[in-house]
C-alpha cells in the first residue's frame, strides 16, 4: 500500500503543478553521425530542421550535434555532407519534456563518370540494416505510439503493414500466409523467447500483451522475406528489437497509469558531465493490483502480470562502449470456471505461472578506422508452469488432475561478428553464434484434454539435459556504381541435438533506376529447429521412444522482389510481389496435420519431415509521411498460401486470407495560445479475408460426445471477412520542462468475434465459440 500511495501522490502533485508552469515550451533535438557502413562517427555534418530553417547545427569531432530552444512540435531534419549521400529524419515530436535523439547514418557516395543527381534518402524507407535490400522496414516507437491499433506493441504495429495480418485475441502475427510460431524475435541482436504476456496460450507465436515498453524502444528493423545472413533459425520473419540509450546529458522521467496497468520510467547520467547513463521501465497490471487490493471482490484472480525492462550504457576511452541490457516478465493467472448446462464441460480449477527473460553484456570497440567487432555474452529463460484440475459432484473432495505442464529452458547465448568496410564499394560482416541450450521440461494430460472423461492423467512428453545449436555467417555488400548495389552471403546452422545441419546462401540486387524509382530482388534459403519439446514426444503406441528426436530443420526458399517509387517528398510507394516454397516441414506421415496449421501450446503427435509448402502474393503500401498536420498509409495484400501433409494433398493453409487491406489516417493541432499543446486523432481500418478451419465430424462428435474434426476436410471450411476499427484519441500539454498526455485507445470498436474453439452442446451439437474483445485503454502520462 505504501508503494501505491506513493504513486498516487506522484500524479497529483505533478498535476497540480501544471498551472503554475509558464513560458514558451522549449526542448531540442541531439544526435549523432555516423558513417553507414563503417559506424565511425563523422564530423563537420550539417544538420538543419527543414520545416524550420534557423535552427541547425554541425556535428562536432565526436560527431553529435546539438539543436537548443526548437519550439515544441514535429518536425523533420536534413543531414548533408560533401561525398555522402544527405540523409532526411522524418516525423520527429519534439515535447517539452523530454529531448529527442537520432543517429544519423549516411552512406558514401562512389565517385562516377556519370554523376546522378542524388535524392536524399529517408529514414523510413530502409532497414537500419544496410545488408538489407528487400523484404524489410524500419518502424519507430514514435509510430508504435501513434498507429491506431498498435497499443504500444510492434507485432500489433506491424499488422498495419502490407503482407502481414493479426488477430485480436492475441498478438500473434502471420507473414504472408506463414504460422505465427515461425517469426523469431531478437534483442540486441540475440534471439529471445516469446515475448509476450501469457505466451502461446491463445495461440503459437503469440500473447495477450507485448512485454516491451515504448519508453525504452528504439528504431528497431522488422523483415518479411529473405532476411540477410546474420539471420539465422527464422522461416516466415525477423523482429530485430534495440533498445535505446537512457540519455547521457539530463535526467527525464515518466509516469503512467491506465485501464491496462502502471508504468514507471526513468533516464539519464550515472554522473553528470559523464556519458554512461541508464534507462529503466517497469511496469504492472491494473487487473493484477485491483485483485490484491480487493482480493475477496474477485473469485476468479484473473491477469496478474509485471514486466522490467533497462539498458546500462558505459562508454570508454579505449576499449569501446560496453552495454548491460534485460528484460523480464511474470504472469499468473487463476481461473475458476463452473459447469455449463448448455455444453459439454466440468468444474475446473486452473492456474498458470509464466516468467520470461533476457539479460545481455555486449562490446562494441573499433578495431580500426574502417572496422568494428560486436560481442555479446547473453542468457535467456522461460519458465512454464500449468495446472490443472476436475471438480465434479463426485469428486468434490478429492479433485482430479486434468493437466500438468512444466517447460523450463534456458539458453546461453555467444555471438561476435566483425564488420568492416574495405572501401566505399566493398562491406563486409562475419560472424558466429553459439547457443547452448538447457531445458527441463515434463507434459501430462488427460486424453480429453481440454474435457475430461474418466480417464487419468498421461504424460506426452519429458526431457531434461542440454544441448548446443551452433551458426555461423559472412555476407558482403558490393556498391558497383552509384546505380547498382549486389549483396551475396551464406549462413550454416548445426543442431546437436541430432546432428542436422544446413548451408543457406542468400543473395540479393538494388538497382535504382531513375533519381525516384528503384528496383531491387532478394533470395534466402532459411531453416528454423522446433521447439524443443517437439523432439521429447512419446506416444501411446511407442512407449518411451522419442518419435520426433531426428526431425530435421523446416525449411524455406523465399524468393522477394520490390519496386520503390518516391511519388514527392512526402509520399512514396511500394510493391513487393513475392514467392516462397516450404520444405522438410514436419507433418503427420500419413494425415493431413502439418506444423504450418499447429496452434496448441503442446504436441502430441510422432512427425516426419516430409510436408511442404507455398506462399505467393503481391504486397503494396502506399504512405504519406506526417507533413501539414497529417499522414496516411494504405497497404493491399493479394495471395495464396497452400501446405502438403503426410497424405500428399494440397490444402489451403489455416492463415490463407487470401487478401486484406488496411488504411491509417492520423491527424494532429497545436492548440493553446503558443501553439504548444497537441490534439491527435489517429484511426485504423482493416478489412481481411477470415480464417480457415477444419470443420467437425458430427457422427465421430455424437460419439464421443466431445468435438471431433474431420481431418480429410482440413481447413476447407473458412470464416467470414474480418472487418476492424481501431482508433486513439490524445491531448499533450506542454508545459516548461513538464508534459502531460491523456489518450484513449480502442482495439476492434467494431466487435468482430474471432474463433476460439469448438464446443460439443448437450443437444448433439458442434457450434464454433465466437467470442470478441474490444480493447478500450484511457490512460494519464506524466513527463518531467
Amino acid at each position: 500500500m505504501k508503494r501505491i500511495s506513493f504513486i498516487g501522490g506522484l500524479f497529483i502533485s505533478l498535476s497540480l503543478n501544471v498551472l503554475a508552469q509558464g513560458g514558451q515550451p522549449v526542448s531540442s533535438i541531439r544526435g549523432v553521425v555516423r558513417d553507414a557502413a563503417s559506424g565511425q562517427v563523422l564530423p563537420y555534418v550539417s544538420v538543419v530542421v527543414v520545416n524550420k530553417p534557423t535552427f541547425g547545427a554541425v556535428s562536432d569531432e565526436s560527431g553529435t550535434f546539438y539543436i537548443s530552444n526548437l519550439p515544441v512540435g514535429r518536425y523533420d531534419i536534413q543531414s548533408s555532407f560533401i561525398g555522402y549521400e544527405p540523409v532526411t529524419f522524418r516525423e520527429l515530436l519534439v515535447s517539452s519534456a523530454k529531448e529527442v535523439f537520432v543517429e544519423i547514418r549516411m552512406q558514401e557516395q562512389i565517385q562516377t563518370l556519370d554523376e546522378v543527381v542524388v535524392r536524399p534518402k529517408v529514414n523510413k524507407e530502409e532497414a537500419l540494416n544496410t545488408m538489407a535490400l528487400a523484404g524489410a522496414r524500419m518502424f519507430s516507437v514514435e509510430e508504435a505510439n501513434r498507429y491506431a491499433g498498435g497499443f504500444d506493441d510492434p507485432a500489433r504495429l506491424a499488422t498495419a503493414f502490407a503482407g502481414v495480418s493479426g488477430n485480436i485475441l492475441n498478438n500473434g502475427i502471420s507473414i504472408r500466409g506463414n504460422s505465427p510460431q515461425f517469426v523469431q524475435w531478437k534483442l540486441e541482436g540475440v534471439e529471445i523467447p516469446n515475448p509476450t504476456h501469457y505466451p502461446d496460450v491463445t495461440g503459437l507465436g503469440g500473447g495477450t500483451f507485448t512485454a516491451f515498453s515504448s519508453q525504452v524502444l528504439g528504431n528497431s528493423d522488422f523483415f518479411t522475406g529473405a532476411f540477410p545472413a546474420e539471420y539465422n533459425n527464422a522461416l516466415a520473419g525477423v523482429f530485430d528489437i534495440q533498445l535505446r540509450n537512457g540519455n547521457n546529458v539530463d535526467y527525464e522521467h515518466t509516469a503512467q497509469i491506465g485501464s491496462l496497468g502502471i508504468d514507471v520510467a526513468s533516464e539519464g547520467p550515472f554522473k553528470k558531465g559523464g556519458r554512461a547513463s541508464y534507462l529503466f521501465n517497469y511496469r504492472y497490471s491494473t487487473m493484477g493490483l485491483v485483485g490484491k487490493l480487493f482480493p475477496d471482490m474477485m473469485e476468479n484472480k484473473g491477469i496478474d502480470y509485471q514486466d522490467l525492462s533497462f539498458k546500462l550504457n558505459f562508454p570508454t576511452q579505449k576499449a569501446g562502449t560496453f552495454a548491460v541490457w534485460g528484460i523480464g516478465t511474470a504472469d499468473k493467472y487463476e481461473d475458476h470456471s463452473h459447469k455449463s448446462i448448455e455444453y459439454v464441460s466440468s468444474d475446473k480449477d486452473t492456474w498458470t505461472d509464466d516468467y520470461m527473460g533476457a539479460v545481455g553484456v555486449e562490446n562494441k570497440v573499433f578495431v580500426s578506422n574502417r572496422s568494428y567487432l560486436k560481442t555479446t555474452l547473453a542468457g535467456t529463460f522461460a519458465l512454464n508452469h500449468l495446472w490443472g484440475q476436475v471438480r465434479d459432484a463426485d469428486a468434490a473432495q478429492n479433485p482430479i488432475p486434468l493437466v500438468e505442464v512444466k517447460n523450463n529452458h534456458a539458453n546461453i547465448v555467444f555471438n561476435s561478428f566483425l564488420n568492416t568496410k574495405f572501401s566505399a564499394r566493398h562491406t563486409n560482416r562475419t560472424g558466429i553464434t553459439v547457443t547452448e541450450l538447457l531445458y527441463d521440461l515434463n507434459y501430462q494430460f488427460t486424453p480429453d484434454f481440454p474435457l475430461y472423461a474418466g480417464s487419468p492423467i498421461a504424460e506426452i512428453a519429458d526431457g531434461r539435459g542440454n544441448s548446443t545449436l551452433l551458426s555461423a555467417f559472412s555476407q558482403s555488400s558490393f556498391n558497383l556504381n552509384e546505380r547498382l548495389t549486389v549483396q551475396a552471403g551464406a549462413t550454416a546452422q548445426y543442431f546437436m541435438l541430432n546432428g542436422h545441419f544446413t548451408i543457406e546462401p542468400r543473395v540479393s540486387l538494388k538497382w535504382k533506376a531513375a533519381t525516384n524509382h528503384s528496383l531491387a530482388v532478394a533470395y534466402g534459403l532459411h531453416s528454423r529447429h522446433e521447439k524443443l519439446d517437439y523432439y521429447f514426444v512419446t506416444t501411446p503406441a511407442t512407449g518411451d521412444k522419442l518419435v520426433n528426436k531426428d526431425l530435421d530443420f523446416a525449411k524455406a526458399q523465399h524468393l522477394v522482389a520490390a519496386y520503390d517509387w518516391h511519388i514527392s517528398d512526402n509520399m512514396h510507394l511500394k510493391v513487393e510481389p513475392y514467392f516462397q516454397y516450404l520444405y522438410d516441414v514436419p507433418v503427420d506421415a500419413n494425415g493431413s496435420f502439418s506444423i504450418i496449421n499447429h496452434n496448441d501450446w503442446y504436441l502430441d503427435k510422432a512427425l516426419v519431415n516430409k510436408g511442404k509448402g507455398k506462399n505467393y502474393g503481391i504486397d503494396f503500401t502506399l504512405e504519406r509521411y506526417f507533413a501539414d498536420g497529417y499522414y496516411y498509409m494504405a497497404t493491399a495484400s493479394l495471395f495464396e498460401s497452400r501446405y502438403c501433409g503426410g497424405d500428399g494433398i494440397w490444402r489451403d493453409t489455416r492463415n490463407n486470407r487470401n487478401y486484406m487491406a488496411n488504411a491509417l489516417y492520423g491527424k494532429e493541432w497545436m492548440l493553446g495560445k503558443q501553439n504548444q499543446n497537441v490534439l491527435g486523432a489517429n484511426i485504423r481500418l482493416t478489412y481481411q479475408g477470415g480464417d480457415r478451419y477444419t470443420p467437425a465430424d458430427l457422427t465421430k462428435s455424437q460419439a464421443a460426445q466431445r468435438p471431433i474434426f474431420n481431418e480429410s476436410a482440413a481447413m476447407q471450411a473458412q470464416m467470414e471477412a474480418a472487418f476492424l476499427a481501431d482508433f486513439t484519441v490524445s491531448f499533450k500539454i506542454n508545459k516548461k520542462a513538464l508534459a502531460h498526455e491523456f489518450a484513449f485507445k480502442m482495439v476492434n470498436a467494431t466487435g468482430y468475434q474471432e474463433n476460439n474453439g469448438f464446443l460439443y452442446y448437450h443437444t448433439g451439437e458442434v457450434k464454433m465459440n465466437r467470442q470478441s474483445i474490444s480493447v478500450p485503454n484511457l490512460s494519464y502520462k506524466v513527463e518531467f
